[in-house]
């Protein structure tokens, strides 16, 4: 029995380092449209573009309230991949939440997200994580 904690505790501090970086990696990737889109959004005074005045405004305030919780999540995504690096106490509660929110986004936020459930969600993975953080 006392195998078996040792190997799920080893799993853990293995995979909390890759699942940090895959998190600011996947977050940044996910940030960089939204502010890709600030610079080509054609809707600021100075373009002088008639094509966007077609849609209606709703229309807009719809595509806008999706960038911002695409960067909202993006910016917590990386705030939680430092934290995981890091070892700090409240980044496996975050990541288990975005983890959560990502399993709707198909392919890749899918794949992410059950990796963090796998690493982060069981209860000895708590311990485990409890016990790092407070020896660093």
């Amino acid at each position: 029995m006392a195998r078996m904690v040792v190997r799920s505790a080893s799993r853990v501090s293995g995979h909390v380092r890759n699942l940090g970086i895959l998190w600011i990696v996947a977050s940044a990737l996910r940030v960089l449209p939204v502010l890709g889109l600030r610079w080509f959004w054609p809707f600021r005074g100075d373009a002088g573009w008639t094509y966007w005045d077609r849609f209606p405004g709703h229309f807009m305030g719809i595509l806008g309230a999706i960038a911002f919780l695409g960067a909202l999540t993006g910016l917590l995504g990386v705030v939680a991949g430092w934290g995981l690096l890091d070892r700090q106490p409240w980044a496996r509660m975050l990541a288990i939440v975005l983890g959560c929110i990502a399993l709707v986004h198909i392919p890749f936020g899918t794949a992410l997200g059950i990796y963090t459930l796998w690493v982060l969600l069981p209860a000895e993975s708590e311990e485990e994580y409890r016990r790092t953080a407070r020896a660093i």
